[in-house]
């Protein structure tokens, strides 16, 4: 299983906007063949980071969803409203407690 994490820092006033966007995509980006896990978490200290955390059964799932028309379309709506540039990272998890 793949693990993605994206944190993505955005103008202070656009956050509404942001999470208007994921909301409006969230069950549809968890439809997506090899979706296990889709959270939005926003950092307690600065409330215009977010990060997202999905778990994909395979890179190719991941792949195919970002090459998907949901994600371009998605992220042409979403990074109009960055204040940074936007951290993504794929990892495994080694172990669990």
């Amino acid at each position: 299983m793949l693990i993605r994490y994206v944190r993505m820092t955005f103008l202070e006033q656009k956050t509404d906007e942001f999470q208007e966007i994921f909301n409006a995509s969230k069950d549809k980006i968890r439809a997506m063949k090899g979706c296990q896990y889709l959270e939005l978490m926003r950092d307690i200290n600065q409330p215009n980071v977010f990060m997202t955390h999905s778990h994909w059964d395979t890179e190719t799932d991941l792949n195919n969803y970002r090459d998907s028309e949901l994600f371009k379309t998605t992220w042409a709506k979403t990074k109009v409203l960055f204040a940074e540039k936007p951290l993504a990272f794929s990892v495994e998890s080694l172990t669990v407690a």
